[in-house]
Order: C-alpha cells, then sequence, then structure tokens
C-alpha cells in the first residue's frame, strides 16, 4: 500500500473512498497480452511484412526489453505473469482440465493493486479456472469481460462471459473486447486502475476479418521460417494478418488515452505468452510454440510510461513475466508483502535509469519434462548443450567446451531447479472442480473439463472448446470430479443441439454420494449447424463449435462434499442422444 494508502486507512477511509488528489498519484497500468504470437510477427522486433505502427510507437516511445521470456505455452506465462511465481510451484501442469488452475494459495496481481486502491479489470482470455474460486472474478479482477477457456472456437458474435453471466459477444471479438476495454477506461479516468487486456489472436482457429485479410493475401513474403518447407504461408499471413488487427485496437487504446489527457499517468505493457503457432520468421531462433528453446519462450515486450521510464531504449536485464508484479507495484510506489516469496525481480530502476546496475538472476523455463536454464548471455538447453544467445539464437554452436565453469554454473541450476521444485510438481490435475460456491451464483461444468466413458465422442483431440458428440448408446456416460463447496438445491442447464430426428431422448444427472438424482427428457430442437469453417482461411487443428442453447431441465439437491457428477442417457429417441458442449448449475436456495 501507498503511505497515503496507509495515511487514509489508519483514518478509516476505504480505498474506494480515497479522494481524487490522492488517487491520480498512482498510475494507471495497462497490460496487453497476445496469444500465440511470435518475437518476430511485429515491426519493432525487424518484420518488414507485417504493419504494427501502434505497437511499435509503444515500443519507440518506450523501452524494449531485448530478453523477456515467458513460457513455452499459455497457462503457465498466464500463472507466472498473475502470481510473479514459476508456474510449476503453483500446480499449473496443463492446458486444460483442470491443470490451467494456479494454486488458491497464491495472490494475483490484480489483487495487489486492488488492495492499493485500484479498480481491477479483465477483459479476454483467463485461461486459469472456470469456476469460483478459480475464476478471474474470485481472483482480483472486479471486471471480468471474455471467456475462460484455453481458446475459443468461434470470433464473430461468440459466447463469452460478463462476471459470471453468460452473455454473447458483439461482432469480431478483438474488436469487442477493445470497445469494453474503452468504455472502462472512460468509467474509470479518475480513478487508478489496473487493466488485463489479454488478447486471444493470433491463436488458432485463424478467423481474420475480410477487411484485415486483403490487406495482406496479396504481400509478398520476404521473410520466411528457417526451413521454408515447413511454413504454411497462407497460415503466417493469416496470423499477420490478426496482428495488424490487434495493432489497430491498440491504437485505439492509445487514442483514448491521449483524449482522456491519461498518457502521461498511465503505464502500458505489451507481451505475448509464447513462442508463434507456426514456422515462420522468428529472427532465425531455435523452437517455436511448445518449446523451451529461443524461438519458444522469448517474447517480445515493450513498456511505455511518458515522462517516467527511458524513452527509445533498448533493455538487456534478463527478465520474464514473474517479474512484472514486483516491477510494476515498484514502479507506482506500492509497498507490499507477499504471500509467498516470489520468483520475480524488480528491474525498474533499469527502466527508469540506464546506470542502474543490472541484476544477475538465473531464469527458468519448464515444460513438458524440459527444462532450459539462462542466465545473462548464456542458455543451458533441454538436452544440455551451452549457448551464447547474445550471438547465438539460433543456438547453432554449442560452446560447453569452451566454458566449462559456465557450464558447470548452468548444469547444477538446473538440477536444483529439477530436485527442488519439480520433485513434488503434479504430472497429472487431481483437484475437483468445486460447484456450488457461495459467491458463485452458476457453476459452469464444460466438456472440456469431463471424462468420457462407453461409446460417445469428443469433437477434437484438443478438448478446450470441444463438446461431445456421436453420443449413441446408454451405456456412454460424461462425468466431472467435483466438490460441493455448500449443500443446496442447484436449477440444471444444458447447453446443447438436437435436431427433430433425434430429439425425445431420457437423461439422468446424478452423484455418486447423493439419493436423490435428476431424470429428464430433451424435447426442445436446436438443430444449429457447424459455425465457422466458411471464416477460417486455414484448415484449424481444433474443434469447430455449433449454436449451443441452453435448455432448462430440472432441479437437483446437492450435499456439501467431493463426489462424481454424471450425466448418462437412460434411453435414446432414435440415432444420437445430442451434441453436449456445457452443464451449468444454478443455486435456487
Amino acid at each position: 500500500m501507498t503511505k497515503l494508502g496507509v495515511l487514509f486507512s489508519v483514518l478509516g477511509v476505504g480505498a474506494g473512498c480515497i479522494p481524487a488528489f490522492a488517487q491520480k498519484q498512482l498510475p494507471n497500468i495497462i497490460v496487453m497480452l497476445s496469444d500465440d504470437q511470435g518475437w518476430g510477427d511485429l515491426g519493432f522486433t525487424g518484420n518488414t511484412f507485417v504493419q504494427t505502427p501502434n505497437i511499435d510507437r509503444i515500443a519507440h516511445e518506450g523501452t524494449i526489453l531485448e530478453n523477456f521470456y515467458v513460457c513455452p505455452v499459455s497457462s503457465p506465462t498466464r500463472a507466472e505473469f498473475l502470481t510473479g511465481r514459476y508456474h510449476v510451484r503453483s500446480g499449473v501442469n496443463s492446458t486444460t482440465g483442470g491443470g490451467e488452475r494456479f494454486n488458491l494459495g497464491e495472490k494475483t496481481i490484480a489483487e495487489y493493486f486492488r488492495e492499493a486502491g485500484y479498480a481491477t479489470s479483465l477483459f479476454g482470455k483467463w485461461h486459469s479456472g472456470t469456476q469460483y474460486p478459480y475464476h478471474p472474478n474470485a481472483r482480483g479482477f472486479e471486471e471480468f469481460y471474455g471467456f475462460c477457456s484455453g481458446h475459443w472456437g468461434n470470433y464473430w458474435n461468440p459466447v463469452l462471459e460478463h462476471n459470471g453471466e453468460i452473455i454473447s459477444g458483439e461482432g469480431f471479438i478483438i474488436d469487442d473486447l477493445t470497445d469494453k476495454a474503452l468504455d472502462y477506461i472512460r468509467d474509470h479516468k479518475e480513478h487508478p486502475f489496473f487493466m488485463f487486456l489479454s488478447y486471444n489472436t493470433p491463436h488458432s482457429p485463424m478467423q481474420v476479418p475480410d477487411s484485415w485479410w486483403n490487406r495482406v493475401k496479396d504481400r509478398t513474403l520476404s521473410q520466411r521460417a528457417t526451413f521454408p518447407e515447413q511454413e504454411d504461408t497462407t497460415f503466417t499471413k493469416a496470423a499477420l494478418a490478426l496482428a495488424e488487427n490487434l495493432d489497430w485496437n491498440i491504437g485505439r487504446v492509445l487514442s483514448l488515452l491521449h483524449s482522456l489527457d491519461l498518457e502521461q499517468e498511465t503505464i502500458v505493457i505489451y507481451f505475448s505468452d509464447n513462442g508463434p503457432n507456426s514456422f515462420r520468421w522468428n529472427g532465425g531462433m531455435k523452437g517455436r510454440k511448445g518449446s523451451t528453446d529461443e524461438g519458444g519462450v522469448r517474447s517480445p515486450f515493450c513498456i511505455r510510461w511518458p515522462g517516467h521510464i527511458r524513452k527509445g531504449a533498448v533493455e538487456t536485464q534478463l527478465s520474464g513475466a514473474i517479474d512484472l508484479i514486483p516491477t510494476l507495484l515498484g514502479l507506482a510506489g506500492i509497498e507490499y508483502t507477499p504471500l509467498r516469496k516470489l520468483d520475480g525481480i524488480d528491474w525498474g530502476q533499469r527502466l527508469l535509469d540506464e546506470k542502474a546496475p543490472a541484476m544477475d538472476r538465473v531464469l527458468y523455463s519448464y515444460w513438458g519434462g524440459k527444462t532450459s536454464v539462462r542466465i545473462s548471455y548464456y542458455l543451458l538447453d533441454a538436452e544440455g548443450y551451452l549457448y551464447k544467445t547474445d550471438i547465438d539464437r539460433e543456438q547453432r554452436k554449442d560452446v560447453s567446451d569452451k566454458e566449462p565453469e559456465i557450464y558447470e554454473r548452468m548444469k547444477r541450476y538446473s538440477n536444483w531447479f529439477k530436485d527442488e521444485l519439480l520433485a513434488d510438481f503434479p504430472k497429472k490435475d487431481t483437484r475437483p472442480f468445486i460447484i456450488g460456491h457461495p459467491q458463485e451464483t452458476c457453476s459452469k461444468l464444460p466438456a472440456r473439463d469431463a471424462r468420457i466413458s462407453g461409446p460417445i465422442e469428443r469433437s477434437n483431440r484438443y478438448p478446450n472448446c470441444s463438446y461431445f458428440t456421436n453420443w449413441k448408446s446408454p451405456e456412454a456416460e460424461i462425468s466431472w470430479n467435483v466438490e460441493v463447496e455448500e449443500s443446496g438445491l442447484f436449477e440444471a442447464f444444458i447447453y446443447y443441439t438436437c435436431d427433430k430426428r433425434n430429439i425425445g431422448s431420457t437423461f439422468e444427472l446424478r452423484t455418486d454420494r447423493d439419493a436423490e438424482n435428476l431424470v429428464f427428457t430433451l424435447d426442445q430442437i436446436n438443430d444449429q449447424p457447424m459455425l465457422g469453417a466458411d471464416l477460417d482461411r486455414v484448415l484449424r487443428e481444433e474443434s469447430y463449435v455449433k449454436g449451443f442453447a441452453p435448455c432448462s431441465v430440472g432441479t437437483i439437491p446437492l450435499s456439501k462434499g467431493t463426489a462424481t457428477l454424471s450425466l448418462q442417457a437412460k434411453t435414446i429417441r432414435n440415432e444420437e442422444a445430442m451434441n453436449f458442449w456445457m452443464l451449468v448449475l444454478k443455486r435456487v436456495k
């Protein structure tokens, strides 16, 4: 808390009641995060194909962090940014099925800033848990507009959430998220705010609006992947078209800050959550999304705070997403005491003063059983080879023989990480999905998090945003490992599609510990086509989605405690029971 905040606390004045003259001493903070965007997908990092003048402006009017690292995939990066601690400490072991959730004992960046008197908001992708108390509204974000899954299957008028309520988005998702963020800024211009603008592109599906696709489709790609035969140039152009759409939306944010005279009062940050989601130009670096090599974890990063941090500087300090809690709190002058020891460091002084000393540190990257270690300009990769990254980002020349002391030192670091941090790291998530939390009106159980048995199929091998189909036998069952936080009576809603031929199947919703169950007949037709195929620029790997609609199917009493919650078709009217996307349980009493 700031010194003024402490003073007002002593006087009995709540954070939301701090006078305007005191509030204005705290800078606004906007953290913009892109999804699956490589280091090489922007103008300021050297891409000559893509046009990103607004993101480049943040870089040129602020400071570029040349050696900024994230995780190989999305949910670990978000956990490290949100908690300031390595994701392996907080239990994040997957990108779906519950493994994307960081533990409840962790304190988030939003909670730190909220305690300091900030209004807090998240617009976009969460990817850190769907149900309370893992939901963003339960983890420090007062305002949430977006989705909780790892990726989304449709970018046009999609199903989204607003503070837990399921709603329909308006238009193209990135434009819509920005619209809501702009409204929030206008509403909070007199009050310090912390905003996480978490965009979900250029993650696939590669749904690019015509106006943006037409700008790039006929351009010549002069910069190619290291091995051009691996590159799908249509995918590359789609990714870079989405980058230009992101840039336009970010320009809208910057323009609003200027018109409201908030530029000098606002710290703006831009980075990505992992390496590129395809083989494309990435500065020649080895690796892509999913890899602990340079190309998988080195992220573009720029930060602007006019009149405060250095303008037009390129900072070489080794840094990462885990550093943003201590660094931003330090820049804002907020005193804090972490609940748990942070792995991140505060390098804010390097942004303010080029004469400030560089900070020695070790930075670890881990995913899928592979660990890489970085110090200064050295990288020990997952295979045990040593590289000098200041001259060899491509990781072509092993220098372990020439640098034996550095090599042995970094092997010790790697062994410590494996012995100390990975010793108790869960390889599989066994935590239940919490329903009936007293602060949550509706508990959502998507197909993504369910287990299946019997003759039924998931729509895609990637669980995020998938659904269950080919449900043709009463032997098939969908189930979730749940913990009911508080006993009660719940109204059940099924998000589904079912055509006229198959309507009329009977289902049972039950737990293995409650005597009462819910038997219902699905008698409302919702025959919706597959969405998105005509909007994709390249064939997607993930699941398509349908126009799933909710249907209330009755009430079921659930008692407090852990249980297996199951949904089974007792009778199937014709060929197929239904296509199932999500179960929602709304507390009645």
